[in-house]
């Protein structure tokens, strides 16, 4: 049996049930993804040198199959060290299909390689958009195993065209990211 791709998914069967959820007729009025934005922030005092900079560029364009962005500062701030035009973070906007097959390899790969893994928070931005922490980048499996020197934090920011963060929900739910669940059914569960 052939693996079918988010692409299809996001087409077919997740339409369907996407409709059947939220009482959409229309297949063009369901909410889709517009974005990832996978962004890492650099600190000085851990990320400090050039090859600290090449390593954080080259791990991000094999995890996400495109050349990061280096951001800079627009302005001097004594208190974190940080002056006018340093290197501050590191940033991918994935669209298309580009961006399916990432979210594809997040949720099925992974997502399930992380620890201690119980779910991901329910919590949206309400404007139909979600965001993932993960504290470690050595998760993904493209990434060979480092010194714990090495590591570092990014965060995933998936921008949908949702106008609810119910939608939105709705369309994670159906793509399979798995939330963890709310305490309210758990203790009508234990109550019951």
């Amino acid at each position: 049996m052939k693996y079918a791709t988010l692409h299809e998914r996001l087409r077919g069967p997740i339409a369907k049930a996407l409709k059947e959820e939220l009482k959409i007729a229309n297949t063009h009025a369901l909410p889709r993804l517009d974005k990832v934005i996978v962004n890492v922030g650099i600190n000085r005092s851990k990320m400090e040198g050039k090859e600290m900079l090449e390593y954080i560029s080259d791990c991000l364009a094999k995890m996400t199959g495109q050349k990061p962005v280096m951001r800079l500062s627009r302005k001097a701030i004594s208190n974190f060290k940080i002056r006018k035009g340093l290197v501050v973070g590191a940033v991918v906007t994935l669209r298309g299909k580009q961006m399916e097959a990432f979210l594809d390899r997040l949720v099925s790969y992974v997502l399930p390689r992380i620890r201690d893994f119980r779910g991901l928070p329910t919590k949206m931005d309400g404007h139909g958009n979600y965001a993932i922490g993960l504290t470690d980048h050595s998760v993904f499996p493209e990434i060979p195993n480092t010194d714990l020197g090495r590591t570092f934090g990014l965060q995933i920011q998936i921008t949908t065209t949702a106008k609810t963060d119910e939608q939105a929900k709705a369309l994670l739910k159906h793509i399979g990211v798995p939330f963890r669940p709310d305490r309210r059914s758990q203790e009508a569960l234990a109550a019951a």
